[in-house]
């Protein structure tokens, strides 16, 4: 629904009334947004992180083979570094700033659409740790509920509050709502993996920051999107534990969250530090994975959480960590400490995961490996290592395993098959763990604080 200038002005009130006590402010207007084009209704939406609730990084349908690529366009600076990935929805390429600013452009031709800068970020030097600066606004993924035509993204605001904000696809904000995690000091939790939908419900997961100052927990809050009381999990550690993959949970087809912890200030007692997790929907722990040496990973900050766990096809799930072991689970029973039913190295794990075709491509620190499940097995086997500098999170699409090297800011196709280089765009710079979005024959990814749309060829 497309608001005119009065509506715009009531709605903006109102979004500041409910949010009385957040500090957010009144949205920045900006101009209507142009009529939509026809060839937006084709394009496909890429609405949550990876594309999908199994964050698989790879869209429906049978891959093609890539021939070649090239930039289409690219927009004019963002506000802000960009942590979150872009999504697509309703024809409209998202992305969010560390400046609390989400913007759309049109996906097609890349025309700024709408901005709305919804709050004032915080200050990162008012935080008693953390990497990012100089301030802490948006940094995880929003995601788009397509078929209300609704965006919700949670925003980091002064004087140090977590607000989830609506807002629809021609730029109006419908309503915001504090999400902080319910007993810890908003100032000590990040809220850096992305938000899912599922059931009616936005997932919003929190680690801490990094330095892990501060007295914080991993933690899922669930709000519904109906309105109604928020839910909340949290990890039942003395301190830390936190839940900070990028990919935010993953979601089964039962609607069960699976996340990954990190390490613990424990290491005596086994507290669901470095822990697989399976949560219902209603937020309360239903199963878990430790490895046998779980107290050692906690004691070097080692953490299995820094990749969300991979759902496979055959009823197993694929978790690593920074150690670099891999392991293989069972879905239905996943072991407790020392279940996994096929382990083995595999690469200090960091970011996120693409999985198509049994294989599952991972992001380490200094490489991107494909990992082969053996479908009979179980087991698996790393078919290929390609030496990167710090590779985010990559996608597959377009017959090529899509990857930012944020040490040089390039954004690169490697081939499926064996990793090689297929083409490489410039883009300038990039910030730790950012992942491109896939939609149609366009990859876009955030770069040196601009919106990067390549348009890709394939054969066959």
């Amino acid at each position: 629904m497309r608001l005119d200038r009065p509506a715009a002005i009531l709605a903006a009130a109102l979004v500041t009334a409910c949010a009385a006590g957040t500090a957010a402010p009144s949205p920045t207007p900006s101009p209507p947004p142009a009529s939509a084009l026809p060839s937006l209704a084709a394009v496909p939406d890429w609405p949550t992180y990876h594309g999908d609730l199994a964050r698989t990084g790879t869209p429906p349908g049978p891959q093609a083979t890539f021939a070649s690529a090239s930039r289409d366009w690219v927009t004019d600076g963002l506000d802000g570094d960009v942590y979150a990935s872009p999504i697509v929805a309703g024809g409209l390429v998202l992305v969010a700033t560390e400046n609390d600013t989400l913007y759309a452009f049109d996906a097609v031709r890349g025309t700024p659409r709408w901005s709305r800068h919804l709050a004032e970020p915080v200050d990162a030097s008012t935080l008693p740790c953390g990497g990012i600066r100089p301030v802490s606004g948006i940094t995880s993924t929003p995601v788009a509920d397509v078929a209300h035509g609704l965006v919700y993204v949670v925003a980091f605001v002064r004087p140090g509050q977590h607000v989830l904000f609506t807002v629809d696809l021609a730029g109006g904000v419908r309503g915001s709502r504090r999400v902080d995690p319910p007993g810890d000091s908003p100032l000590t939790e990040q809220q850096r993996g992305a938000l899912t939908l599922s059931g009616g419900t936005i997932y919003v997961p929190y680690g801490g920051l990094l330095g892990d100052c501060g007295q914080y927990h991993g933690w899922v809050v669930g709000v519904p999107a109906s309105g109604g009381a928020n839910t909340a999990f949290q990890v039942p550690c003395h301190r830390e534990c936190g839940l900070w993959a990028p990919g935010g949970p993953t979601i089964d087809p039962g609607g069960d969250l699976w996340v990954a912890s990190g390490n613990a200030d424990n290491t005596t007692t086994f507290d669901y530090s470095d822990a697989v997790l399976r949560i219902s929907p209603s937020l309360t722990l239903r199963d878990w994975f430790a490895p046998a040496n779980w107290a050692a990973l906690s004691r070097a900050d080692l953490d299995l959480g820094s990749i969300s766990p991979v759902l496979l096809d055959n009823g197993l799930v694929w978790a690593s960590g920074k150690e670099g072991t891999g392991y293989l689970l069972r879905q239905d029973h996943l072991g407790h400490i020392g279940g996994q039913v096929a382990t083995g190295p595999a690469c200090s794990s960091f970011g996120g995961t693409a999985y198509a075709a049994q294989t599952v491509y991972v992001s380490c620190s200094g490489e991107v490996i494909a990992v082969r499940v053996d479908p009979s097995g179980p087991g698996f086997s790393v078919r290929w290592r390609q030496r990167l500098d710090a590779p985010g999170a990559p996608v597959v699409a377009d017959g090529a395993v899509w990857v930012v090297e944020t040490g040089s800011g390039r954004l690169l196709a490697l081939d499926p098959a064996d990793g090689h280089q297929r083409y490489a765009y410039q883009g300038g710079s990039a910030v730790h763990f950012v992942t491109p979005a896939v939609s149609g024959a366009h990859v876009y990814a955030a770069l040196a604080r601009r919106l990067v749309a390549l348009r890709v060829q394939v054969s066959g």
